[in-house]
């Protein structure tokens, strides 16, 4: 994972992202990559549960 932190408590999954950095641009060049999950990822305590996130700005 690039620049995010999840963190569960009870039923409640947070997840945290600093929005100042970046990644350079995405494989296109038409966007600039915040962070990402690199894919789809189990949810922390939970393996059947997945989530794939991408954060990005335009270039």
């Amino acid at each position: 994972m690039k620049n995010i932190e999840m963190t569960q408590n009870g039923d409640i999954l947070t997840i945290k992202v600093d929005l100042s950095k970046d990644f350079g641009e995405s494989k296109s060049g038409k966007s600039i990559t915040i962070a990402s999950t690199e894919g789809n990822i189990s949810v922390p305590e939970h393996e059947d549960i997945k989530i794939g996130l991408n954060i990005y700005r335009k270039k």
